[in-house]
């Protein structure tokens, strides 16, 4: 080759090279742009990721300590609803005792009973239901007309009832009835009493 033809080949060579060297230092440049802007956006969705797994974790965190702290309160007001219920109970069998030993306190409390019963009726020839020990104790209280009295009232003797003690009164058409029953009694009053035990029980 010439001397003339090397001279236009290496100029070609040199300008390709120039050309070359600048495109790669262009290339490289944006490829380092795009490197550091895609760390960038992988570092701030990573802390996004982080952050939202934070949070995530906070409130599964939060519901468990929640969810614990709920069964733990029902936990507790369940065996103070059995302790309450089992004070009732042992009420209910000494009341049962009671009534079931014929003493003056239970008879003074029946009477009492009875006298509330008519005060809330306001009659006075009214029909009395106690039960099968008590019936029979009154029975022998009957005059020649099956009836008897406490104070002013008249009663007539009805048929015996299944109850700890107390009584059913009711007018003798049946139209108004007052159960003054111990357990009727019981039933009445728990909801009062069941916080008073509970201040007692649990103060």
């Amino acid at each position: 080759m010439s001397s003339g033809t090397d001279k236009i080949v290496s100029s070609i060579m040199s300008e390709a090279q120039g050309k070359a060297d600048i495109i790669m230092q262009e290339a490289n440049a944006e490829i380092a742009t795009i490197n550091a802007d895609a760390e960038k956006t992988a570092e701030s969705e990573k802390n996004k990721i982080l952050e939202n797994g934070k949070k995530q974790s906070d409130m599964r965190y939060q519901q468990i300590i929640s969810e614990a702290k709920m069964n733990a309160r029902r936990a507790e007001l369940g065996a103070k609803e059995e302790v309450i219920e089992a004070a009732f109970d042992k009420a209910t069998d000494d009341l049962k005792d009671i009534a079931s030993s014929g003493s003056e306190e239970y008879d003074d409390s029946l009477t009492k009973i009875i006298k509330e019963a008519v005060d809330e009726i306001g009659g006075k020839d009214l029909i009395i239901q106690l039960n099968e020990a008590d019936t029979n104790k009154f029975k022998s209280q009957l005059d020649s007309s099956s009836t008897f009295q406490i104070d002013d009232i008249k009663f007539q003797l009805g048929e015996p009832i299944d109850t700890i003690g107390g009584a059913i009164v009711k007018t003798k058409n049946g139209d108004i009835e007052v159960n003054n029953t111990i357990e009727s009694r019981l039933d009445r009053f728990k909801s009062v009493l069941r916080s008073e035990v509970a201040d007692v029980l649990f103060k």
